[in-house]
């Protein structure tokens, strides 16, 4: 198979990682890609949102299938312009990506098909939202509506903090992704991330991994697009993944194909383990970022057939894939400053080394400098993720690859699985 993959972060160096060990894979190009993903495959210096151009490059490659990594792709339209080409893609439309794009339609949608969520009000300017408040305790969770790179949430412990919160929104904070917000119930409880696979009728789940957002240890600072995951999470237990499938997964499919946009690719559900039970508090409409590394990396099974049953609705004839017995965990280096300003350019030096075994590092935000160096952008710029035979083990040789790189300008939490450690 000739396989285009379409993103340039740390998922899309996972999956590329994956798909390039496939006994099915004769050729793989990947657009823009990055420096790690170079080592793996032919890379195009295309943007994920220049739609027509790729859709010439997966003709001109004859890809038998495109794998959509980044949002920004979907909410573009490419599965939609792919589609009108005839050429199979694992990735939803944008109309059946808007369970992501959109938190505000995210969340009409969960009253008009029954999913389980907190209690919100969408507001479309500033006063509105600061009356919205009203009907909340702190702390207060408001989010931009649109997409922001994971960055659109904001958690105020206070009425004051919350009101600048919303000044800063609609006063172009999180650029376009907040002309319009969603003030949110603040759900208490423990976080979790669960994959789900669907073909436009069939559906399978696919993996689950705890996110770390805050940027500091403790979970202190401000929301991140993830500083590091591990899996498996003991939070989920089988009773709980039962009922995030029953509750969340399939009347999730069932509702947009409802809606007219039948979902073919991966959904990822975020959401908070409560007293009352599993309750929504995101949908994306793609592996996350970073909990795609983890799960690659403790997937047994060929990752290409799945990818390939999702774009032609053959997803029922897939066996349950098979997970390694071990866990995995992922720590995030990123530039000092994210997730607010900061610069990019610095250089990222030891990343030739053998890191020993069960490391691997996946490049998430990394450019090619000169005389081979690699520079890192002004966010996350790696993940060093790790496998072991328990957590503790994984950990240890994450953190051990993590003190081997030689970037002073990065900096990472230290405290990645604290929730399962203390358990």
């Amino acid at each position: 198979m000739n396989i285009l993959l379409v993103g340039s972060g740390g998922r899309e160096h996972a999956l590329a990682w994956k798909i390039k060990q496939s006994p099915l894979l004769t050729r793989l190009v990947c657009a823009p890609g990055n420096p790690g993903m170079a080592a793996l495959a032919e890379t195009r210096d295309i943007k994920t949102t220049e739609v027509a151009r790729l859709v010439a490059l997966a003709r001109e490659i004859a890809a038998d299938l495109v794998v959509i990594g980044p949002e920004v792709a979907i909410e573009a339209g490419l599965a939609d312009a792919l589609a009108e080409a005839g050429i199979p893609c694992f990735g939803p439309t944008a109309a059946a990506g808007r369970l992501e794009s959109s938190k505000a339609f995210t969340k009409a949608f969960c009253d008009r098909h029954h999913l389980p969520t907190s209690g919100y009000r969408i507001c479309d300017d500033a006063p509105a939202a600061k009356a919205a408040l009203a009907h909340f305790g702190p702390p207060y969770v408001i989010k931009a509506d649109g997409l922001a790179a994971g960055k659109g949430v904001v958690i105020a412990p206070d009425r004051a903090g919350a009101e600048a919160a919303i000044d800063d929104a609609f006063g172009g904070g999180f650029g376009a992704a907040g002309a319009r917000v969603v003030i949110e119930e603040f759900l208490d409880g423990e976080i979790g991330s669960l994959f789900a696979l669907c073909d436009g009728k069939h559906s399978m789940l696919f993996g689950w991994a705890q996110d770390h957002k805050r940027a500091f240890d403790g979970d202190e600072g401000p929301n991140t697009g993830g500083m590091g995951t591990y899996s498996p999470a003991p939070v989920f237990t089988l009773d709980l993944v039962d009922q995030i499938d029953h509750r969340l997964v399939r009347p999730a499919f069932k509702g947009i194909a409802a809606d007219g946009a039948p979902y073919r690719g991966v959904l990822f559900v975020e959401l908070m383990a409560t007293r009352h039970g599993p309750k929504l508090i995101e949908f994306n409409a793609r592996f996350g970022d970073p909990e795609c590394q983890v799960l690659m990396l403790r997937l047994e099974s060929d990752l290409v057939p799945y990818l390939m049953a999702c774009a032609t609705g053959r997803l029922h004839e897939m066996p349950q894939p098979v997970w390694r017995d071990d866990d995995a965990v992922c720590v995030v280096l990123a530039t000092e400053g994210y997730p607010g300003p900061a610069k990019a350019g610095s250089v990222i030096g030891g990343l030739d080394q053998d890191f020993g075994e069960g490391v691997v590092v996946f490049h998430a935000g990394t450019s090619a400098g000169p005389n081979g160096t690699v520079l890192a952008g002004a966010g996350r710029a790696l993940n060093v993720c790790a496998i072991g035979d328990d957590l503790a083990e994984a950990r240890e040789r994450a953190y051990g690859a993590v003190a081997r790189i030689d970037w002073p300008q990065g900096f990472h939490r230290t405290d990645i699985g604290w929730r399962a450690l203390v358990r």
